[in-house]
């Protein structure tokens, strides 16, 4: 009997240990949630409305869960990633529009991730935005063709965990009310003019190269998909590295419209930039919590810029029907079709906020026609066997798509009317 215990409470440890090997591709996509375009968003929220909008954050990152969770079934059940399985079952005429849009909604990611770390670059350095742009884009190119998926995952990490420690440092520097943010994250309210905003902080969380890219690096535990066992396992630590990770980028989320709150919004200064942000904390809160700020900025500018990077890199790859593989000349090009086009179209942009407008215009464009495929795909019993979609999961998928894409349809018609 005490063996059979002792048994079992190994095996118990190992499941664990598993886990925590297995933690890593949810982080790769969180970091897009946490992109410089989300920080200007959740600034300016913070900085109009106070705390009154973190419910936004609460509830898009539910919906991103839902989706990135569906996203990354498909490349577990399988084998493919989104793009390989869009061309392997759906007709050209089909499957090869939107993976060229795809294209595009990377090359779009990419330009508002450069945007965003050479604002950083000139906040700490006072280097001149064009230099910026270069020396992020030869330094993200230079990651990607240097490093595995592996090495990747534990620099987004290690990305991800400096920032959630930067933050944690911030909010030491203001004065939260904290019962006023638990309420606000939890029950909706709608401030007068409010609504473009929550638009904006709903309706971009979920980017197209993220769904494309959870699917793909899924993939890189190369587990035995054969065992039905083996493939029941890893689709839970799946769900649970999705929570864990997304959780993450919903907490980084919230502070950023915290620390706005407790800074800007009790001045009463209303804040539309990221560089009008950190000249704005220097004076108010002081030199360190300015800086903590840039050099957070700049982390997430970089490690999101290395994802968009290898969404593009697995899109292109999908056009061959193979996976991502930076020794692979398809991968490597996939990757500098994605950034050299977004470091070109940077330089024509005079205005940086301009720029990160435009990019999310362009994402929402996109965004539906791969919430939709995803959809299509994973609720096919000929892609998914067994573990297509219920009808219940397929019921919410179409209200999370359907929503997702009319809040994105609605910003980017706002913001050409504007």
């Amino acid at each position: 009997m005490k063996n059979l215990l002792s048994r079992k409470q190994h095996n118990a440890k190992l499941t664990a240990l598993d886990f925590l090997k297995y933690i890593g591709p949810g982080f790769l996509v969180t970091i897009g949630f946490i992109d410089p375009g989300n920080w200007a968003a959740n600034v300016s929220a913070g900085s109009a409305y106070g705390y009154s909008i973190l419910w936004v954050i609460t509830l898009s990152t539910f919906l991103l869960i839902f989706l990135q969770h569906n996203a990354a079934h498909l490349g577990i059940v399988t084998g493919y990633c989104l793009s390989e399985a869009a061309n392997i079952y759906l007709k050209p005429w089909i499957s090869k529009p939107i993976i060229y849009s795809a294209m595009g909604a990377s090359i779009s990611t990419a330009l508002a991730e450069i945007l965003g770390s050479s604002i950083a670059l000139q906040m700490l350095f006072k280097i001149p935005m064009r230099i910026g742009m270069v020396l992020v884009s030869v330094f993200i190119v230079v990651m990607l063709f240097t490093n595995s998926y592996k090495k990747l995952e534990r620099w987004i990490i290690g990305f991800v965990s400096l920032i959630g420690i930067s933050f944690i440092i911030e909010l030491c520097f203001v004065h939260v009310k904290w019962n006023n943010v638990l309420v606000s994250s939890a029950i909706p309210s709608f401030p007068k003019g409010s609504m473009l905003l929550i638009m904006s902080v709903l309706g971009a969380v979920v980017m197209p190269g993220n769904l494309f890219l959870h699917s793909e690096v899924i993939q890189s535990r190369q587990w035995n998909t054969e065992n039905e066992h083996v493939k029941e396992k890893y689709l839970k630590f799946e769900f649970m590295d999705t929570i864990f990770s997304m959780l993450a980028g919903w907490a980084i989320n919230c502070a950023i419209i915290i620390i706005a709150a407790a800074t800007f919004f009790t001045s009463k200064i209303q804040v539309t930039e990221l560089s009008q942000a950190h000249e704005m904390l220097e004076p108010l809160l002081g030199n360190t919590a300015s800086a903590i700020f840039a050099i957070a900025l700049l982390l997430s500018g970089i490690a999101s810029c290395i994802t968009a990077g290898m969404s593009g890199g697995s899109i292109f790859t999908g056009l061959y029907r193979e996976c991502y593989d930076i020794s692979d000349n398809h991968t490597k090009a996939g990757v500098l079709i994605t950034i050299i086009p977004a470091l070109i179209i940077s330089f024509l942009i005079s205005d940086p906020l301009k720029g990160l407008i435009y990019s999310q215009m362009l994402l929402s464009i996109q965004l539906p026609f791969t919430i939709f495929l995803q959809i299509y795909l994973t609720s096919s019993k000929k892609v998914m066997g067994k573990y297509r979609n219920s009808k219940l999961n397929l019921v919410f998928l179409w209200i999370t798509g359907i929503v997702i894409s009319a809040l994105n349809i609605l910003l980017f018609i706002s913001t050409i009317v504007k």
